[in-house]
C-alpha cells in the first residue's frame, strides 16, 4: 500500500512539475514593426507652381521610364513621388539640384536604391519633370 501511495504521489508531483514548466509565464510580445520615417523633410519656402508647367511635367514623366522605379503614392524601387515632394521645398535651387540628379543619376538619398542616369534628357525637361513631382506636395 505504501508503494502505491508513493508511486501515486511521485506521479502527481511529476505531472505538476511538467505542467508548471510547460506554462509560458512570459508576457506576450507583439510583432509590431516600428515604422521609420525615411523622408527627412528639408525646411524651406515653397514657391508656387504654374499649372501648365506641372501638366507638361506629368506628360514628360508619362513618356519616360520614371514609372519603372517610382510610383506616385507608394515606395517602389525608388521613393514615391509624393515622398520626394514631401522632402524638398519647391524652389528654384531644389528644382535645379533634383534635375541634375535625374540627368546624372544618384544614390544614397533614399537608402540603398540607385537611380540610373538619364543623359538624353534636356536640363529644361528634367526641371519640368521635377516641378511636376514637387507639385504633388500635400
Amino acid at each position: 500500500m505504501f508503494r502505491k501511495k508513493n508511486t501515486l504521489l511521485i506521479g502527481c508531483l511529476l505531472s505538476a512539475t511538467f505542467y508548471l514548466l510547460s506554462c509560458d509565464n512570459k508576457p506576450k510580445q507583439e510583432n509590431k514593426r516600428k515604422t521609420i520615417d525615411y523622408i527627412k523633410q528639408i525646411p524651406g519656402i515653397n514657391d508656387s507652381i504654374p499649372v501648365e508647367v506641372a501638366d507638361k511635367g506629368e506628360v514628360l514623366i508619362a513618356y519616360s521610364d520614371c514609372y519603372t522605379c517610382h510610383k506616385e503614392d507608394q515606395r517602389s524601387v525608388g521613393p514615391a513621388f509624393r515622398d520626394i515632394a514631401k522632402r524638398y521645398p519647391v524652389n528654384k535651387v531644389y528644382i535645379e539640384m533634383l534635375a541634375h540628379k535625374v540627368i546624372i543619376g544618384g544614390r544614397g538619398s533614399w537608402g540603398s536604391a540607385v537611380m540610373d542616369p538619364h543623359p538624353e534628357l534636356s536640363f529644361e525637361d528634367a526641371k519640368t519633370m521635377v516641378t511636376y513631382i514637387l507639385s504633388l506636395k500635400k
